[in-house]
């Protein structure tokens, strides 16, 4: 399964992990067809970024995951759909649920509606680590409860159900990639990392965050794009959950100290009200167990522990530190 015969179908091929991910199945020498959102700039997204090698082997569908129309469309000669679309900031979903259900739930029931239809051979549902919520023990296995503590970890939740019910019902061969706290080059600065990031490399020393002692299970990117390649070639995939983290533990305090350390800055940390979840939204405490992922796939993360911890931060910095890359952020402005 997931030969470089196969044509594969990324959704949201056009945001950050979907973007790598895209490159890295082009540079492998897979046919992929890129699934962007459809908007009137004739943007790519991340994928504009691309060098023209990767672009010229694209073939690129502007659409809506929220169509069922134009999700069949995308889906017609391909073999496999690694779906990725997704609304995914936390704060946002506080002012505006609604549309998390249409396009996390609905998006992902057009996704397995039409791989059932034209049988596709494998959908790679993506799903988050929020789905646990505040961590009933550690490490945090495929077994543990499922908690929605925000609209958006609900809205998951629901899309998770959907792909499942889907190969539990009709045998639609569905697995699901459950990454925990991906972070790297192109990644939002609503996320954490980018936030202390872009403040630090415009010449900030005072930076402004949430709250610093939850903890997360932070992956390097290229760890992710490898957990979804591996899960896409597995058979032993179908029907499994399958968590890809670190196996690594770091506070969110932890985490802005680090990257002062390998950004070589001073740091002072002031607290923006504005940046706190509601209490019980919060999820406090977030930790990877990685054994199923080891056993089903063979695969295990490159950048792990402490010092794959922070040579992905570094990594990360260097990228944000170019100036062409930089300007596609606003450093001064809390994006929720």
């Amino acid at each position: 399964m997931g030969n470089t015969k196969s044509k594969i179908l990324v959704t949201g091929a056009d945001g950050f992990i979907g973007s790598h991910l895209t490159e890295d199945l082009v540079r492998q020498g897979y046919n992929v067809r890129a699934f962007v959102y459809y908007n009137s700039f004739n943007s790519w997204g991340w994928l504009d970024s691309s060098t023209d090698s990767i672009k010229n082997e694209l073939e690129v569908f502007s659409g809506d995951i929220r169509d069922p129309y134009g999700v069949k469309e995308a889906m017609k000669g391909c073999d496999i759909v690694l779906h990725l679309a997704s609304l995914i900031a936390i704060p946002y979903s506080y002012h505006s649920p609604d549309t998390y259900v249409d396009t996390n739930i609905k998006g992902t029931l057009n996704v397995v509606q039409a791989a059932r239809e034209l049988n596709v051979s494998k959908v790679v549902h993506t799903s988050t680590s929020e789905v646990y919520g505040t961590a009933q023990y550690v490490p945090i296995d495929e077994e543990h409860p499922l908690q929605g503590q925000s609209p958006y970890s609900a809205s998951k939740i629901g899309a998770d159900q959907m792909a499942l019910s889907f190969y539990r019902s009709f045998g639609t061969p569905v697995s699901i990639i459950r990454p925990f706290n991906t972070y790297g080059p192109r990644q939002s600065a609503r996320a954490v990392i980018p936030t202390i990031i872009t403040q630090l490399a415009s010449g900030k020393q005072k930076i402004k965050l949430g709250s610093l002692h939850p903890t997360r299970d932070f992956n390097y990117v290229k760890d992710t794009v490898n957990g979804f390649i591996s899960i896409m070639k597995s058979e032993k995939s179908i029907g499994e959950v399958i968590n890809i983290g670190s196996n690594f533990e770091v506070s969110i305090g932890e985490t802005a100290r680090l990257i002062a350390e390998v950004m070589d800055a001073n740091i002072e940390i002031e607290t923006d009200d504005v940046r706190l979840r509601p209490e019980k939204s919060e999820v406090e405490r977030l930790w990877a167990n990685n054994q199923k992922a080891k056993q089903l796939l063979n695969w295990e993360p490159v950048y792990a522990g402490k010092e794959g911890f922070k040579r992905g931060l570094r990594e990360t910095a260097e990228w944000f530190m170019n100036k062409s890359n930089l300007s596609h952020y606003k450093a001064d402005v809390y994006n929720i």
